[in-house]
């Protein structure tokens, strides 16, 4: 009796390995299994599961080196984003600004190339070194996707500047073939009542009218104290009003909308003074992808995933286990 079972156990087992064998390694469809072997096609696809159940056949996931799929899905699960994407970055180059700025553009741009859907009217801010990083390095979509490209802050300042703040806006509506549109003001205008005034005129609230209809946001993520690019705009904030953010907990901005640790905005004399997607409409936006890394990016992303502005994070290998560490 044990022989013979024995032997029953050895025909079952050689049929389900012979079916895992001409279906995975041979690359043979279901059907021709089954006429070559003489059995029902619904009993190929039980003895795949039932050769799956015993070990037969194993899955196995060759991670390519450079790619982080567990910490990518750390931070979607710690911090509620829908996606976050984790590029590599050499320990030697972790606190290079450069580097790490080139490798978050570089991918950054592949995954706008792949994820940016047909008619998108997309929101983009104005003064981010990491986005131009990222615009630079796209190309041309094969199949132009349409829909809008609109500034999410003022796009106005020095001349070299302002030239910069245009060229990301139109440089990406022309590469995915989008039509453009830009906030003809400075970021930060000298008091409320001018900035009342210059959001009455038509042409401007034709722009932010726009910011109501948006279905993607392309963010950089700021730390408070000014970039290069920003400071050098004249859309900056002074010195006297720095001191007032920081000492009223502020961490870092997005489209100059400050915030605190734990994402919570500023309200105050400056917030007053922008021209800028308010805080309230632009989480309102589906999708909000934050585009920053390096070590001065770390407290400025923990804030703004803390706040829920962004719902997609790209940022490098360094800054996410940082932010996983410290969750």
């Amino acid at each position: 009796m044990s022989a013979h079972y024995g032997s029953s156990l050895d025909v079952h087992l050689r049929q389900l390995t012979k079916v895992a064998v001409m279906y995975h390694e041979r690359g043979i469809r279901q059907a021709q299994i089954a006429e070559t072997l003489g059995i029902s096609q619904a009993k190929v696809s039980r003895s795949l599961k039932r050769a799956e159940d015993l070990g037969i056949i194993r899955t196995i996931v060759s991670i390519a080196p450079g790619l982080h799929p567990d910490l990518e899905a750390r931070l979607e699960t710690t911090f509620g984003l829908d996606e976050a994407v984790v590029v590599d970055i050499e320990d030697a180059d972790r606190d290079d600004a450069a580097a790490v700025m080139g490798g978050i553009g570089s991918a950054a741009a592949s995954y706008l190339e792949e994820t940016f859907a047909a008619g998108e009217r997309i929101g983009i801010s104005s003064w981010s070194r990491t986005l131009l990083a990222t615009v630079d390095r796209m190309r041309p979509l094969r199949t132009p996707i349409g829909g809008h490209i609109v500034q999410l802050l003022g796009g106005r300042g020095s001349s070299e500047a302002q030239a910069q703040s245009h060229r990301l806006a139109g440089d990406l509506a022309r590469l995915i073939g989008a039509v453009p549109s830009y906030v003809q003001a400075p970021g930060v205008v000298a008091d409320a009542s001018l900035r009342e005034r210059l959001l009455e005129d038509p042409g401007l609230a034709a722009v932010t009218a726009q910011w109501r209809e948006l279905t993607t946001a392309v963010v950089g993520i700021g730390d408070v104290r000014p970039s290069a690019l920003l400071a050098d705009s004249g859309n900056a904030y002074g010195p006297g009003e720095l001191e007032a953010l920081l000492a009223d907990g502020a961490v870092g901005d997005i489209c100059h909308r400050v915030f605190r640790a734990d994402g919570s905005v500023i309200h105050g004399p400056l917030d007053e003074r922008t021209i800028s997607i308010p805080a309230e409409e632009f989480r309102r936006i589906p999708r909000r992808i934050g585009v920053a890394g390096g070590p001065h990016k770390r407290e400025p992303i923990r804030g703004a995933l803390a706040g829920g502005w962004v719902t997609v994070l790209l940022t490098d290998v360094h800054t996410a286990r940082d932010l996983i560490e410290g969750a």
